[in-house]
């Protein structure tokens, strides 16, 4: 004899619809398309040049050492959002709490990621040597949403 869903709490019930629910949603954190620099420039253009690199940037790949070298930290914050729903929690600020600690966790290696030096021309220009800081506007910038999977 099984047990189906009919069998569960309430708790459980709710628990397994907000599993489905989590299901259909995602957390993008990046920046978003309307954001730009003070001269107009989009930010996720900036942002994409940095992480990749053109011929003049080298390569500072901020969004992916976020992900690579904070794995521990990563887990723990999707440990947190089952946590959150088992304890009754909306799916949504389940979601918006993990959106918060990604959030986190890429303005934190915007500072301490530990990328190639700027070119003295650079330092010259911004005054300061340190990658991907000039005006804080990148790193103040980065923000999620939650949406729909595939919308």
């Amino acid at each position: 004899m099984g047990f189906g869903f009919s069998d569960l709490t309430p708790e459980g019930r709710r628990y397994f619809e907000a599993l489905k629910k989590l299901s259909e949603l995602e957390v993008q954190v990046g920046f978003q398309g309307d954001q730009t620099a003070e001269d107009g420039t989009s930010l996720a253009e900036i942002a994409a040049y940095n992480e990749l690199g053109t011929s003049t940037i080298p390569a500072r790949p901020f969004m992916k050492q976020s992900f690579e070298n904070h794995e521990d930290e990563l887990r723990a914050a999707c440990e947190r959002v089952n946590a959150a729903l088992a304890s009754g929690k909306s799916v949504e600020q389940a979601l918006d709490a993990l959106g918060v600690a990604i959030k986190g966790l890429v303005q934190t290696e915007i500072v301490d990621g530990g990328f190639t030096e700027n070119a003295p021309s650079t330092i010259r220009k911004k005054g300061s040597d340190k990658p991907l800081i000039d005006t804080g506007t990148m790193r103040q910038s980065v923000n999620y949403v939650v949406k729909r999977r595939g919308g």
